[in-house]
């Protein structure tokens, strides 16, 4: 048995400990906040997404929460035209094996750490992991609090601004996008019967977006307002004026524009990814999730890639503290490509599918409503079809 540090404890960081428990070690997560706790609202799950939480097994305890998908809707946000419609049941389901499904970020997180407490995790809040250093064949994570704590792996599932990368990789600060999100979550009891549905539903204009779809067994709408204004600060959270929010898209269609007015609350983001990188292993030392390859959100697969991460570690630790090096170097091979080919094509589905105007808008149109089924399930077999396994 060996003993694993995860620097984190959101959906990466306790998902990475689960995998390592169920690997037969024994695992301590260091997070830095006070308390365990995970903010945001909705996050997409495509198939392979339950394919990771069949394998950490809390399958069962996030399909209670989630809300499953009976397609995704590619509407033109300006006319109000429906583009394209990908089924999301039958013959979605029987090719990949698995349903398409919605769920609140926090409600994710809840059964990852309930699971991690049933499973003896041990959970410690205030502890910041500040940087590693090494003593012979183990590691030693030191904390912002001044406690040092010595393992024989520690995994960086610290996030976009990883304390644990910077060390490792030492890239600089996350690339601003110039994108900036407005997010809101309300009852479903506001909506108009007519406009409810069990669907991701995305409304593309120029240089602009809007997303919405039903969460918490259909209880509450989440929406999603994105818009390119070459924003170059970070914003992460901050309280945003509802008539700013509606009047930065008043070129929304009819349908669109009701369901964005219902928006309260709102708080806004500025969203950051990196460039992908070749390396982020150092010896016992290794990055997952967003501390590894942060990605914008236009794929749908932050969460999702952070949890085949997690699998991939969970099966490749499976072994002697001797072979952890060699063992985390087939990791990063192993998961390099797809990670780095999904952040290329989020950053590409922002600028070329979601954003474009007059001629590259109506192209894009005509493109998409020519895809039958078949072709749009060909589209996207690579990335909802994917094996995070990795093997041994």
């Amino acid at each position: 048995m060996m003993h694993i540090l995860v620097a984190g404890g959101g959906i990466g960081g306790l998902a990475a400990a689960l995998a390592q428990v169920r690997a037969g070690h024994r695992v301590t997560v260091l997070e830095g906040r006070p308390g365990f706790t995970e903010i945001g609202a909705g996050i997409q799950l495509a198939p392979n997404a339950f394919r990771a939480l069949e394998d950490l097994g809390v399958r069962a305890g996030v399909t209670e929460r989630a809300d499953f998908i009976d397609a995704l809707r590619f509407m033109n946000g300006v006319t109000g035209e429906q583009i394209t419609t990908m089924p999301l049941t039958g013959a979605y389901r029987a090719r990949f094996g698995n349903p398409y499904a919605v769920v609140h970020r926090g409600d994710l997180h809840r059964v990852l750490l309930d699971g991690c407490r049933e499973a003896g995790v041990e959970l410690l809040s205030g502890q910041r992991v500040t940087h590693y250093t090494r003593r012979g064949a183990r590691v030693v994570a030191h904390t912002a609090a001044g406690t040092r704590f010595t393992a024989d792996v520690l995994l960086g599932a610290d996030g976009l601004r990883s304390s644990v990368r910077e060390q490792l990789v030492g890239d600089g600060p996350p690339r601003v996008s110039g994108h900036t999100i407005h997010r809101s979550v309300i009852p479903m009891s506001e909506v108009p019967r007519a406009l409810r549905a069990r669907a991701v539903t995305l409304w593309a204009g120029p240089a602009w977006h809007f997303v919405h779809y039903p969460i918490g067994g259909g209880a509450y709408l989440n929406l999603a307002a994105t818009r390119d204004n070459r924003a170059v600060e970070e914003l992460t959270g901050v309280p945003a004026d509802r008539a700013r929010v509606c009047a930065e898209f008043n070129q929304l269609a009819d349908e669109a524009r009701r369901l964005l007015e219902l928006g309260r609350d709102w708080r806004t983001w500025v969203l950051c990814d990196r460039d992908p990188v070749d390396t982020w292993v150092d010896g016992r030392v290794a990055l997952l999730g967003d501390a590894a390859h942060p990605m914008l959100q236009y794929a749908a697969q932050g969460a999702c890639m952070a949890l085949e991460d997690a699998v991939t570690l969970g099966s490749l630790l499976r072994c002697d503290a001797e072979d952890v090096p060699q063992r985390l170097e087939k990791y990063n091979a192993v998961r390099r490509e797809r990670t780095a080919r999904t952040t290329l094509t989020a950053r590409w589905m922002g600028a070329e599918l979601y954003h474009p105007a007059g001629a590259r808008a109506a192209d894009r149109d005509a493109l998409l409503a020519g895809y039958s089924t078949a072709r749009l399930y060909d589209a996207v077999a690579w990335l909802h079809g994917g094996d995070e396994r990795g093997g041994t």
